[in-house]
């Protein structure tokens, strides 16, 4: 694992990152891990190259959720502790696309964790989705 420890008055804040997701595409790290909790940077479907993946909704999905659960891994979490796919988790420029989305979605967050997902005009790359994630350990 890399990571860097911050300290924030009584707590750490430790930057989460692998090599089994791709690295960052600006200036933020993977994730942050601080108390017993995990806050993942949005997730897009790109490879550990960072290269995008071209497919169906569905193989976006796959890769987006691969991803997110690599980081948590990494992190000593699992995507079955997530507590939140946070405000403006779920990120679409194609709302009628979700249903395709959430089909796999749905088979790698079966625990149901609160959502909310978003209409945007416009995300990072030309992506359909984007997503974001709270984890505890």
């Amino acid at each position: 694992m890399s990571s860097t420890a911050i300290r924030h008055q009584n707590s750490t804040v430790a930057t989460i990152s692998t090599k089994k997701s791709y690295a960052p595409l600006g200036h933020y790290s993977q994730a942050f891990k601080s108390n017993g909790h995990i806050w993942l940077a949005g997730q897009i479907a790109a490879d550990i190259n960072g290269q995008l993946i071209e497919g169906s909704v569905a193989d976006q999905a796959r890769q987006i959720c691969k991803n997110t659960e690599e980081i948590l891994k990494e992190a000593g979490s699992s995507l079955d502790k997530a507590v939140k796919i946070t405000a403006c988790s779920v990120y679409t420029s194609d709302f009628s696309a979700l249903p395709e989305f959430n089909e796999v979605y749905n088979s790698y967050f079966p625990q149901k964790p609160p959502r909310t997902s978003v209409e945007v005009s416009k995300l990072p790359l030309g992506v359909k989705f984007e997503m974001d994630v709270i984890a505890v350990e």
